[in-house]
Parts: structure tokens; C-alpha cells; sequence
């Protein structure tokens, strides 16, 4: 059966991508060093791919930042206050358009669906003059060609494209984005007759907004596009890929009408419900890409189960016509198993990484037997269950786990304890970790340098970082985390039930990787995490030290989860243990704690049916982890990157003292659910500048935000802090930005205090 892969990791095996752009930032090297670099990357990716017997290999998956950004480009999209004047876009004007730039800042940056990617979202409006500017996608495929590999090469369908962007700053709410449909066509029936005439004999284009409620006229959209484009594309074979969950039935009878196309991708890992509509009816003679193997898990395919659907699809669409596939692109598992050189035999038996997946597509018998002999000891292994770990979850049910006294009874009650002022300035959590603290950590876990010596070098950063933020007159501090690597890693290490790799990353957005933790047991704690360090860090200053936690929901959604019990199952084994760490931290006379639930909204499924079930476990695993503290201990939490309009009643009901929320890079959206009405009576902190990029903002642009904020917030719950944690930041970034937002914020107390 021939075989194919939705897409791949970019970063490369030890993350030779990342060192090259950053390098390549720095100004460290040049354009031709970094260029060398993903030609090499690009050159081994597909030699793998074609090893494996992989028949149909993408190309233009590759990025040097993020994919829908290249078709912006691919689009000549570029936003006007990047001054393009035309011609082929280049690394400063794409690298702008990603980061900002000294003078103006980045494009907005959102979740990628349901996934811990973050894509560069487009802004579009009836004025944008949209030309082919960018041929990666075809200089890609005859690179592929040149290298002997005739690839499949992959764009962003132009329906999703436009369903993905947003509407540029001053477009009126009414103008419909797909309105731009027959201004982009154009440009892609440019790159399919280059594409064409390059040699290719199949195109993907990735749809993947077919997976979510779509309405009639968003559906008309793509059966529009793709009659407009048919003429283009006939002489070359036309996939559509979706993927991330089910294609609903009138989606699915959409996609599978539409003209054109020769072959359709389905995710069948979360899309089970895909099978039946596909076994309801499949139009003949097309191709069915099943998406068989899990693009975003690192546990090995149970190849019983694939084969099992495989042969039920074979009977349908005929041996010819059957492609085993990935369920996604492998963007979002880790890239190769073989540089795993501390995991013991028998879990490294259980997982499959980009690389070892592309084997899975092969069902030898003696595959199929090694297969069948890892499934059998997952499911047996004593080191998976524990059974005092199971009971205590077991008996959460039947409890909301709500604090005994309401918001605003607390705030009174912590601010006797507190002592803030109006307009309370303080951080998200890390601060600029640098090459130096990175070492020390680096030393003390390869035993290079004793305990003794590796507790003295955080303790003496911790308390420069202490010094910095009382210099800066900041009001409730931080101890800035340089003892952390991650901060879902950092726990899951201390948690029973986790798993750890090397070079087990995973692509976030741009240069930033992840390395998820593999959760493949039963959670629990086995002693305190966090309290040493939080202890050390307040004793030395008289002003509130938070102490850090990330949320149960956010190690969740950020680790690679097992597959053998409901999520929210883990979900609350992992509240639990962090519970007894908020309670320890309360102890140890930490009176803000803030737990962090950054990840809470992209655990959301795509499907509106499916997300009141999603939100109710998840918040109620929050507020499992604090519902045992004193009034007078403030519970904050903090979100990144995310639409949080649509989910604003579960925030509220997560019932947290003070919340801090990203803000600024996406124009402030946040706000508008507060002009719409909702009545938030909390502490929040809408985010006043992007920590993203290296930009510093001014005072004035910093006091402007807080004023916006205050014409829909009360003074007395608005809170004064950056977007999210300055761990990529360089301390020369920090300073200028922490001291102008703090200078705002007294510039803006003056002015309430003289207008009483």
C-alpha cells in the first residue's frame, strides 16, 4: 500500500534550525549561512522520507518561521507599516512581518487550531494589493527534483487561508474576508502552472478549517474556489488534506464534491466519526488519504487496530485507491527516537517520533510482531497504574471544588494583607534567562558542578533578579525562575508518571521549541517542587514574592499525553498533586501564588458540540488545585495567546483572585468583550506590551493601553503587567520596557489621585 506524510518537522533532529535563524538574528551570520542550513535540513528530510518507501513526500512544508506566514508572502500580504515596495519578499521584510522590527511591531501570533503552534495570523482588508511575491513553493519542489525525490508540494488552501485571517486595523466588522477569494485565485493558478510546469504531478492543499462548524456560505466558499481553479489544475492530482478531528457531514459532502480534486486526507486518529461517513458513501474512483498514524502523539501505532480500519477502507475505495497516511503533519511530535539515549528499553519501546512513524506506515511481519509485543507490556506494565492514585481521583467526583467565600469578599481581605496600590505593577513569572544560568544548570544536571555550588548560583540570581524588580519599584515580584527550564518540564521532572527526553522538541512558533514531557503513568507528588526556592526568594524582600506553579490544565495540553484513559482522567490526577503544592507554598508564608493555565483554551475542541464537556473538567482541575487556601492567599492565573471572548464566562467561573492575560499583540481584542458587557468582578491584568519581540514600547504607547484598559475595567481590579514571561528577552530589552510600564502606571495613579 503506498504511503504518505501530511508534513514534517522543520527544526531538525538537534534543533539545527533554531541555532542557524537565532544565530543568523544576532547578526552572528549570514543570509547564505542560514539558507545552507535548511537546504541541508530540506536534502535529509526527504532522503529519510524516500529510504522509508514513502511514495508521495511533501515539499514547501519547510519554514523558516511558520507556514501560513510563507503563503502571506507566497500572497505579497504584507501589511503596509513594513514599507515593502514589491519584488520577491526577503528575509527582512518576512522576518519583520514575524517579529517586528525596531521601529514597528509583529503581526499578531495565535494558536494553530487546537495545537501548541502558533501561527503569524494575516490582516486583510479590501486595499491590500495582493501580488505573487514569494516562489518558495516551487523553488522547493525543484529543489526536491534536483535531489532525485518528485514531491508532492504542499500550500495553505485558499479558502482556509482567508477563514484564518483577520480583518487589518480600520476594516469595517462587516467586510467579509472571503470576498477576497477571487483576488488570491489568481496567485494560486500562478503557482499550480509553475508547479505544473516544474514537473509536478500532485498538489496538496491543506484545508483543515473543513474540521469546524462552518456555515453554508463559508462551505459555498470552497466549492467556489475549487470549480474556479479547476481548469488550472487539470493534468496534475489534487489532494486535499484536513485534519485535527472529524469533517462534519455537510463538509464532507462539500469537500467530496468539489472539482478538480483527484484525492481526499482525513484525520482517522481524532476523526473516528470520519469512518462512518466515509463508509456512508466515498465517490468513486478517488484516492482516500487515511490518516491512520498520529501526527501528534509519540506513542507507537497500534498496528492491529490501523490494519483493522485499513482492510474496511480497502473494501471501499479499492487497494489502488487506499493511502495510508499521517493523521497531520509530524510538526507536532518530536523528530527522532534514535538521539533518546536516557530512556530505559521498555518505554522507548512504546513511542514512535517523526522518524520512527514513517516506519510505521511498513507492516512487516516482523514489524507487526514488535508492534504487537510494546502494546501488550504498555498495557501490563506495573509502572502505569497506581492504584492510591486512581482512588483519589476516583473520589473528586460529586464536589465542585469552589473556595468557600466570594471574589471580592477575598480582594478585601488580601488587600488588608497586601498593602498594593492602585494599579499593581508586576511580571508574569521568568525573567531573561542567560547563557550563563543556562550553563550552571546545563553543568549541575551533567554532575559537573556540586549542589552546593549550583544552589549558590541560582540564590545569587534570584536575588539580582529580586534587586532589579525593587530598583524598578515593581509591587508584586517574582523570583524569575533561573532554576527552571520549562515550565511544564520543570514539574512533570518532579512528578511521578512523566517520562523525559534529550532532543525530544517540538516546534512552538519561529526559533521557540518545546519539549513536551511524555506522561505514561498514573501522576502524583512525591514531595515539594517549588517551596525551597519560592521560601528563598521572599525572604529576601519585605514586598509580595509569587510563588509559581503551572496549572494542571496547561501540563496537560503541553505534554504528550497517554492514550490509554480519558484526558480528563489525567487532567485530574495532575490537580491533585498540584494542590498539595499550592497548600505546601500557603505554609511556607507565600501569600500570591499564581498558577499558570497559558495552555487552557487550546485544549478546546474545534467542535462546538464538544467544548461545554472540555471546559467544565478543565476549569473544575483549576480550581481543584486552590480551593483549599485562606481567603487572604491571592490565587492568580495566567493565559497567552489565545481568543478568549468566546470562553470568558469559564474564566470567570475558574473563580481566580487576579488573572493576566495576553492583550497587546492581538490589538487589544480582549478588551472587547468587557465594552460588550460582561461584568468581570476579579483582579486582571490585561497585558500593556508584547513581550514577543524586541521591541521596547515607550511610556506614552504603555499609558495609552492602561487608559484604553480603564474605559472598561474598574481602577480598583486592574492590574499592570507585561504579556507574558520574559524568558527570551535580553536584559537590555527588560529594563528600558519594565521601567517605562512602571513609570506609566505612577503617571496614571497621579492623575486618578488628582481627579478625586
Amino acid at each position: 500500500m503506498a504511503s504518505h506524510i501530511v508534513g514534517y518537522p522543520r527544526m531538525g533532529p538537534k534543533r539545527e534550525l533554531k541555532f542557524a535563524l537565532e544565530s543568523f538574528w544576532d547578526g552572528k551570520s549570514s543570509a547564505d549561512e542560514l539558507t545552507k542550513v535548511a537546504a541541508d535540513l530540506r536534502s535529509s528530510i526527504w532522503k529519510r522520507m524516500a529510504d522509508a518507501g514513502i511514495k508521495y513526500i511533501p515539499s514547501n512544508t519547510f519554514s523558516y518561521y511558520d507556514q501560513v506566514l510563507d503563503t502571506t508572502a507566497m500572497l505579497g500580504a504584507v501589511p503596509p507599516r513594513y514599507n515593502w515596495t514589491g519584488g520577491e519578499i526577503g528575509f527582512d521584510t518576512y522576518f519583520s512581518m514575524a517579529r517586528g522590527n525596531a521601529s514597528v511591531p509583529a503581526m499578531e501570533m495565535t494558536k494553530w487550531f487546537d495545537t501548541n503552534y502558533h501561527f503569524i495570523v494575516p490582516e486583510l482588508g479590501p486595499d491590500v494589493k495582493f501580488s505573487y511575491a514569494s516562489h518558495k513553493a516551487v523553488d522547493e519542489y525543484k529543489e526536491a527534483k534536483a535531489l532525485g525525490v518528485d514531491s508532492v508540494p504542499v500550500l495553505v488552501g485558499p479558502v482556509s487561508y482567508l477563514l484564518l485571517s483577520k480583518r487589518a486595523k480600520g476594516v469595517e466588522k462587516s467586510f467579509s474576508l472571503l470576498s477576497l477569494l477571487d483576488k488570491i485565485l489568481p496567485i494560486y493558478k500562478e503557482v499550480v502552472a509553475e508547479l505544473k510546469a516544474a514537473g509536478a504531478s500532485w498538489i496538496q492543499f491543506d484545508e483543515p478549517t473543513l474540521v469546524t462548524d462552518l456555515e453554508s456560505h463559508e462551505l459555498q466558499a470552497f466549492t467556489s474556489s475549487y470549480s474556479e481553479l479547476e481548469s488550472s489544475l487539470s493534468g496534475v492530482n489534487v489532494l486535499v488534506e484536513t485534519y485535527f478531528a472529524d469533517v462534519p457531514a455537510e463538509a464532507f459532502k462539500t469537500l467530496t464534491s468539489l472539482k478538480g480534486v483527484t484525492g481526499f486526507g482525513f484525520d482517522l486518529v481524532r476523526g473516528t466519526k470520519t469512518l462512518d461517513l466515509i463508509k456512508g458513501g466515498f465517490p468513486s474512483g478517488k484516492y482516500l488519504f487515511a490518516g491512520v498514524v498520529d501526527g501528534r502523539n509519540i506513542w507507537a501505532n497500534d498496528l492491529a487496530a490501523s490494519i483493522g480500519i485499513l482492510e474496511s477502507l480497502e473494501a471501499i475505495v479499492g487497494k489502488d485507491k487506499l493511502v495510508v497516511s499521517t493523521s497531520c503533519s509530524l510538526l507536532h511530535t518530536a523528530v527522532d527516537l534514535v538521539n533518546e539515549t536516557k530512556l530505559d528499553k521498555e518505554l522507548k519501546s512504546w513511542l514512535a517520533f517523526a522518524a520512527q512513524k514513517l516506519l510505521n506506515m511498513k507492516t512487516s511481519l516482523a514489524f507487526f510482531s514488535a508492534n504487537a509485543a510494546a502494546q501488550a507490556s504498555r498495557k501490563s506494565s506495573p509502572r502505569v497504574t497506581n492504584e492510591a492514585v486512581q482512588k483519589a481521583a476516583a473520589a473528586l467526583k460529586g464536589s465542585d471544588h469552589r473556595r468557600a467565600t466570594n471574589v471580592s469578599a477575598r480582594l478585601d481581605a488580601q488587600q488588608k494583607k497586601l498593602n498594593l496600590p492602585v494599579l499593581p505593577t508586576t511580571t508574569i513569572g521568568s525573567f531573561p534567562q542567560t547563557m550563563e544560568i543556562r550553563r550552571v544548570r546545563r553543568e549541575y544536571k551533567a554532575k559537573k558542578v556540586s549542589e552546593s555550588d549550583y544552589v549558590k548560583a541560582i540564590k545569587e540570581e534570584i536575588n539580582k533578579v529580586v534587586k532589579l524588580q525593587e530598583e524598578l519599584d515593581i509591587d508584586v515580584l517574582v523570583h524569575g525562575e533561573p532554576e527552571r527550564n520549562d515550565m511544564v518540564e520543570y514539574f512533570g521532572e518532579q512528578l511521578a508518571g512523566f517520562a523525559f527526553t534529550v532532543n525530544g522538541w517540538v516546534q512552538s512558533y519561529g526559533s521557540r521549541c518545546v519539549k513536551p514531557p511524555v506522561i505514561y503513568g498514573d501522576v502524583s507528588r512525591p514531595k515539594p517542587m517549588t517551596v525551597f526556592w519560592s521560601s528563598t526568594a521572599q525572604s529576601m524582600t519585605s514586598r509580595p514574592m509569587k510563588g509559581m506553579l503551572t496549572g494542571p490544565v496547561t501540563i496537560l495540553n503541553w505534554s504528550f499525553v497517554r492514550n490509554d484513559q480519558p484526558r480528563f482522567e489525567t487532567c485530574y490526577q495532575i490537580a491533585l498533586a498540584m494542590k498539595e503544592e499550592v497548600e505546601d507554598l500557603e505554609k511556607a508564608g507565600i501569600n500570591v501564588i499564581q498558577i499558570d493555565e497559558a495552555a487552557l483554551r487550546e485544549g478546546l475542541p474545534l467542535r462546538k458540540s464538544e467544548q461545554a464537556f472540555y471546559l467544565e473538567w478543565a476549569v473544575h482541575s483549576f480550581r481543584i488545585t486552590n480551593c483549599g487556601v485562606q481567603d487572604a492567599t491571592q490565587i492568580h492565573t495566567h493565559m497567552c495567546y489565545s481568543h478568549f471572548n468566546d470562553i470568558i464566562h469559564s474564566i470567570i467561573d475558574m473563580d481566580a483572585d487576579v488573572i493576566t492575560i495576553e492583550n497587546s499583540r492581538s490589538d487589544e481584542k480582549l478588551l472587547s468583550v468587557f465594552r460588550e458587557g460582561v461584568k468581570y468582578g476579579a483582579g486582571i491584568g490585561p497585558g500593556v506590551y508584547d513581550i514577543h519581540s524586541p521591541r521596547i514600547p515607550s511610556l506614552e504607547e504603555i499609558a495609552d493601553r492602561i487608559n484604553k484598559m480603564l474605559q472598561v475595567l474598574e481602577t480598583n481590579i486592574l492590574w499592570v503587567n507585561p504579556d507574558c514571561g520574559l524568558k527570551t528577552r535580553k536584559y537590555s530589552e527588560v529594563k528600558p520596557a519594565l521601567q517605562n510600564m512602571v513609570s506609566a502606571a505612577k503617571q496614571i495613579r497621579t492623575q486618578l489621585a488628582s481627579a478625586k
